[in-house]
């Protein structure tokens, strides 16, 4: 039963990254400029030339143009219509992804693929995710259970604090904080040089912690209400009737009922962290994906902006399917 639920849900992200593939390849098309505005003054031969190796000499959709002047003089054959459009960029694109080539990246004027800079970005941003994962989930769900039961107490009152603190105030103010009291009082380098980012690192701790307050301050105060609604039914007072012990009560009643409220948002949310933060990577000089994304944009670099935005749509859509999952397994009652 919970493997074809697994399965039914995981069919669904084919449909999903055609969807957004579509929607990315269109928007940017629409966008003005193009991926060589920002060269220097070239020849047109030398434009040409690239627009040739890159494919987009070819109409972004459908040579309509080429079917008009077909029709117009007779050959009415349908089958023109569909060369029409294997003969776009768009239909090439899905035919390489088709085939897992997200294509050259305009940047590199074709020496480097999208896979190899995303291979080697990837890397840092999935760590500092991971170290805002861990810290958002260990720190914030327990900060909520702890000020669900023991409501206005001092705990209740600094966990609040915590994450009333988190929420209000950016990322790129405490990621400025966080370096300046590292480096004047504590005379530790939070600002790593490129190559001091390789393998595992302590370097990765400050900018996961930032990047991982505002998810752990929204989860705290997401599992205190959750808890605080628990901590009313009927099925608790019950079950301190029977006198199961404080913890079991805390962990197998109450928790697991205010976690489906918290796993709604922890899917989405684990996601966005591991898929970094430019603002983040900036500060902290992370050589990461948030900040290639940015620069991407900024050069109209076509493929790197889709691969990117394809990735980043795999692991919201995973995300979601991983929320599926839990859901299923905390109440059965949804897998049908």
């Amino acid at each position: 039963m919970l493997l074809s639920f697994v399965v039914r849900r995981v069919l669904w992200l084919i449909p999903v990254i055609v969807v957004v593939t579509t929607i990315t390849f269109f928007l940017m098309h629409q966008t003005p400029g193009g991926p060589w505005d920002r060269e220097k003054p070239v020849a047109s031969a030398t434009l040409k030339a690239l627009n040739q190796k890159f494919g987009l000499d070819k109409p972004v959709w459908f040579n309509s143009a080429a079917v008009r002047e077909r029709w117009q003089s007779g050959e009415r054959n349908p089958f023109h219509l569909a060369q029409a459009f294997l003969d776009s960029q768009y239909f090439h694109y899905l035919w390489g992804l088709a085939h897992f080539d997200l294509g050259p990246s305009y940047r590199s004027k074709g020496t480097e693929s999208v896979q190899s800079i995303l291979w080697r970005k990837f890397p840092a941003t999935a760590k500092v995710g991971l170290v805002a994962t861990v810290f958002a989930v260990f720190v914030g769900i327990p900060l909520g259970v702890l000020g669900a039961l023991k409501q206005n107490s001092w705990i209740d009152y600094i966990s609040l604090t915590v994450a009333t603190l988190g929420v209000s105030v950016p990322s790129f103010v405490i990621g400025v904080l966080v370096v300046i009291l590292l480096s004047q009082l504590f005379g530790v380098k939070p600002i790593r040089e490129p190559e001091e980012w390789q393998g595992l690192s302590t370097a990765y701790l400050a900018p996961g912690i930032v990047l991982g307050l505002g998810t752990m301050s929204y989860l705290t105060r997401l599992t205190r209400s959750s808890m605080l609604e628990v901590i009313r039914q009927d099925y608790v007072r019950t079950a301190r009737a029977k006198g199961l012990s404080e913890f079991r009560v805390v962990t197998r009643h109450m928790l697991r009922n205010a976690l489906i409220a918290v796993v709604t948002v922890l899917g989405p949310a684990v996601a966005a962290l591991v898929t970094g933060s430019f603002i983040i990577e900036t500060i902290f000089n992370v050589p990461g994906m948030g900040r290639e994304y940015v620069v991407a944009i900024a050069a109209r670099d076509y493929s790197m902006i889709m691969g990117t935005t394809l990735l980043y749509a795999l692991f919201v859509a995973v995300a979601n399917i991983w929320v599926d999952i839990m859901y299923g397994l905390l109440d059965p009652r949804i897998r049908v």
